[in-house]
């Protein structure tokens, strides 16, 4: 598949540059599990505002337990997805620094961290909150979809971004993968200690993205980032 001409292919990564030649906001949209930065970018390329560039970047391939071992783009390793199994914390809190240095290259190349939006689907989900949770900075947002809070028990010791932080976390009520159990503990959990927090529910939705979900990326995005 051919990529317009405002993206850029760098290594496995889709960066988008600014569609009206100046980026004056970023988002940093992370892939779930098995997917490629590729998977996500088309989407995040239409619902982007003019000014805001972007990265869809790649996991590195690595060995993952929930797998039965098998090698796949992954951003740590995934043991179980049951309530209250175990969880690769040096895994998450590695890659988790990988994404506040993306954090930061946006920032040394002019964007501040109040108009930079840190999101994912599913296991990229889980690490975007969990990486927005314990930047010291305010994000202008985070966006989970269909995922859960890494390393849940850590907080709220763990947080270290502002409690104004907005979040908006969107779930199908049908997920087979990450149970919307997933979505409504971490809602819970999230509303304790932040101010901002949203979940929106999609009936008979899967583990998947609708045109809906979509939609209220978009709306989050404008509502969070405005223009300039």
């Amino acid at each position: 598949m051919a990529l317009a001409a405002n993206y850029i292919r760098k290594s496995a990564d889709i960066v988008g540059v600014a569609k009206n030649g100046k980026a004056t906001a970023s988002i940093i949209f992370l892939h779930g599990l098995g997917d490629t930065g590729h998977g996500w970018s088309s989407t995040i390329d239409e619902i982007r505002p003019p000014f805001m560039q972007f990265n869809c970047p790649t996991a590195d391939t690595m060995p993952v337990t929930l797998n039965l071992g098998f090698q796949m783009p992954s951003w740590f390793d995934i043991r179980t997805l049951e309530v209250g199994g175990s969880e690769d914390e040096a895994g998450i809190k590695s890659a988790a620094t990988k994404v506040h240095g993306m954090i930061n290259n946006e920032i040394k190349a002019g964007i501040p961290a109040e108009r930079i939006v840190l999101g994912g689907f599913s296991q990229g989900g889980a690490l975007a909150l969990y990486s927005a949770l314990t930047y010291p900075e305010k994000l202008a947002g985070v966006i989970g979809l269909s995922c859960w809070l890494p390393l849940h028990s850590t907080f709220p010791d763990t947080k270290v971004c502002p409690d104004t932080l907005p979040v908006l976390l969107c779930h199908g009520d049908s997920d087979p993968i990450v149970s919307f159990k997933f979505g409504q503990l971490s809602h819970s959990l999230l509303k304790s200690f932040l101010k901002n927090t949203q979940l929106k529910t999609y009936r008979g939705l899967a583990h998947s993205a609708s045109p809906q979900e979509i939609s209220d990326m978009k709306a989050f995005i404008d509502q969070c980032i405005p223009h300039p």
